[in-house]
């Protein structure tokens, strides 16, 4: 493992016999690895959502964005295209762009007021020539060799992918036809109108939640408002995809509402007695999906998908070894109607940071990465589902975690 540069623990980094039905738990906090993930897997070859179309509507229109630890901007340029950008001066490095969302004519960084335009190219700086015949840039100075890096960009119905290496493979193929097809149920071409977001910033190590978002088997568990309403649980039809060896993965379930069965036996948290008097809260209005909920998995940050009416992307943002922020994405469609639009939006509430589901996963993440911190030398097990790597018709299963660490390991030469 000397590729991956000196490791600052003297816990023995050998991954555990049984492979990839275990994880050590030095891989959530351990430097070195996470530098690797971040130049491998954020900065490499791969494709990462930015944002949607209707984030940045008209010209000189921009968010800002994270791909890994690595801030970007996300441009509408004067011609309507889309341009990604990293957000840093070609000067001396400091972002240019601070606002999370705006419209600019340009960008000057405000260190020495170097000046781009919305494709990164520069247009000019102050003392070019210097003042009172006195310093300024060599007479060579080409303004054009020092330009900010635009990355490459894939669009696919409204949403915003970006990759900062030119050899990775074209969006379609990275993805998959599972994983495309997926996508676009989602994302069908039609426009698409942004409803809000959720951020959240949780001390935890960012495969914590890629596993989380892999494990049908705690969801039906913990979520107490899950299983009761019907909304997630393991006695509802269900699949597990693995893609690309791993790398994607794809979870469904079919909402089949509130229900007692044999199976609620041993679910714990399940709730008979509860009702919710505002029935839209989980009753969803039949649309395109046709009850059927969840997405697909886009390695390696990233979930799209539908859950009651709630259509969201929800990006996990790595900011250093045990910490990470969760921006969820929201939006609809120009064509639903005022009611669906408050559906979607009311249907939002199962998720975030104070939201009737989700509040339980990033308590649950923050206790295991301090057992993490507390134990670098233990292990975790996933063995739930067997110990195979078979797709399942089911939720009991840690399949598509034992997947993600398979390829995961293979990537990082570990």
């Amino acid at each position: 493992m000397t590729h991956l540069g000196r490791l600052t623990s003297e816990v023995d980094r050998h991954w555990p016999a049984e492979g990839f039905a275990r994880v050590p738990s030095w891989v959530y906090s351990d430097p070195a690895i996470f530098k690797r993930e971040m130049e491998l897997f954020f900065a490499g070859e791969t494709w990462n959502f930015v944002g949607l179309e209707c984030e940045v509507p008209q010209p000189g229109t921009f968010k800002r964005a994270w791909i890994g630890t690595k801030p970007v901007i996300v441009i509408r340029d004067e011609h309507g295209d889309i341009v990604v950008l990293e957000n840093r001066c070609a000067h001396r490095g400091p972002q240019i762009c601070w606002q999370n969302r705006g419209e600019a004519k340009d960008f000057t960084c405000p260190y020495h007021q170097w000046n781009f335009d919305l494709r990164g190219n520069l247009v000019g700086l102050p003392f070019r020539r210097g003042a009172l015949k006195k310093g300024g840039m060599p007479a060579d100075f080409d303004l054009s060799k020092h330009n900010i890096k635009q990355l490459r960009v894939a669009l696919r119905g409204g949403a915003i992918w970006a990759t900062f290496d030119e050899t990775t493979a074209s969006f379609e193929d990275y993805c998959g036809a599972e994983v495309l097809a997926e996508v676009d149920a989602v994302f069908p071409g039609k426009p698409l109108v942004l409803l809000g977001y959720h951020r959240q910033l949780i001390p935890a190590n960012w495969k914590l939640y890629v596993e989380n978002l892999k494990d049908p088997y705690h969801a039906t568990l913990l979520h107490t408002f899950y299983i009761t309403f019907g909304l997630w649980r393991a006695d509802n039809r269900s699949e597990c995809h693995l893609t690309k060896g791993g790398m994607h993965s794809v979870m469904i379930s079919h909402n089949e509402g509130k229900k007692v069965t044999d199976a609620t036996s041993q679910m714990s948290r399940f709730r008979g007695d509860f009702e919710v008097l505002d029935k839209e809260t989980v009753t969803p209005r039949p649309e395109f999906n046709r009850g059927r909920v969840g997405g697909p998995w886009i390695f390696p940050s990233c979930t799209v998908g539908i859950q009651a009416n709630s259509l969201k992307v929800r990006l996990v943002i790595p900011k250093s070894p045990t910490e990470f922020e969760l921006l969820f994405t929201f939006f609809g469609y120009a064509d639903d109607d005022a009611d669906m639009t408050r559906h979607r939006v009311k249907q939002a509430n199962l998720t975030g940071p104070a939201g009737l589901v989700s509040m339980d996963d990033s308590e649950m993440l923050t206790q295991c990465q301090i057992g993490a911190n507390a134990f670098p030398e233990s292990q975790t097990i996933l063995e739930m589902g067997d110990r195979d790597l078979e797709s399942t018709d089911h939720m009991v299963t840690e399949v598509m975690i034992r997947g993600f660490y398979k390829y995961y390991r293979e990537a990082m030469g570990l």
